[in-house]
């Protein structure tokens, strides 16, 4: 069986895109971790599925899966890649939508030169909406990791769940050793994405993000927005941020109370088709 896909990428953080109304298919995990594979699949940090919407006034059902074959909540650069692929498979004419995910209605608006701007809803910061494991709520949270370390956590749920905590340099931050020990500590009883954040001035700051399921990716959307949030509400950074990745930078926009916007590129590297027998036997 042959099912045509796109590979796109948002700041070097790659997808695999596969439309699910024209054609049909079943991907359960161990398929997807197969097509995942950098050197005998397709490679991909998480596949996208297209699919028909559940309610009357959205356009899409957009599911992500992770590169272990995870089914997750939320992706801030493939929501984008998304938006671009429905629009230029001509599924929709339309450069506003509404699209359900699992974490709720995301609306993306297509701009010029393949960049999309998104309203990733309100931020949570209530531990039981992370999930996150603590007594009550406080503005930062000690992490207690292996040989004696610890960290200070600010968590954040945009959509799916993310720990931040601050570094003085995002490139010396021990990010392999730490990243895993954040991602499967048992105060995360879904795992967490975590972010570490270095700030530049107080429209700039640089970040590298561990994604649960992936490893450290090049970018992270719903990770660019909870670094921002968290620094914003505790003053230490404006409004309206530039937050760099490795694989490029992301405009965040967000005030207490209100949804956050975010606005980057996308691209689209090449179209093709597998058999999926391959990945399933």
């Amino acid at each position: 069986m042959l099912l045509e896909f796109t590979k796109m990428h948002g700041l070097g953080n790659d997808f695999v895109v596969i439309d699910l109304i024209r054609q049909r298919a079943y991907l359960d995990a161990v398929t997807i971790q197969r097509m995942a594979h950098r050197h005998f699949g397709i490679g991909f940090d998480q596949l996208l599925i297209v699919e028909p919407p559940d309610f009357p006034n959205v356009d899409f059902k957009y599911r992500i899966f992770n590169a272990d074959g995870s089914e997750v909540e939320q992706c801030g650069n493939g929501v984008r890649c998304f938006a671009r692929f429905v629009h230029e498979r001509q599924l929709t004419h339309k450069t506003k939508m509404k699209v359900q995910t699992k974490a709720g209605i995301v609306e993306p608006e297509l701009g010029p030169n393949g960049w999309v701007r998104v309203n990733m809803g309100y931020p949570k910061f209530l531990p039981q909406e992370i999930p996150f494991v603590a007594d009550e709520q406080e503005e930062l949270y000690r992490l207690d990791l292996a040989n004696g370390q610890n960290l200070l956590i600010d968590v954040v749920n945009m959509g799916n769940p993310h720990a931040v905590t601050i570094v003085p340099d995002v490139l010396t931050a021990d990010v392999a050793n730490l990243g895993p020990q954040i991602e499967s500590h048992a105060r995360f009883p879904e795992r967490v994405n975590a972010g570490f954040m270095q700030i530049v001035d107080e429209k700039h700051a640089r970040l590298r993000v561990f994604e649960r399921g992936v490893g450290e990716t090049l970018a992270c959307g719903t990770g660019a927005c909870a670094a921002a949030v968290s620094a914003m509400r505790r003053g230490l950074l404006a409004n309206e941020v530039e937050i760099q990745l490795a694989g490029g930078s992301l405009h965040i926009a967000w005030r207490d109370g209100d949804v956050v916007w975010m606005t980057g590129p996308t691209a689209n590297v090449y179209e093709g088709r597998f058999d999926l027998r391959y990945f399933q036997s």
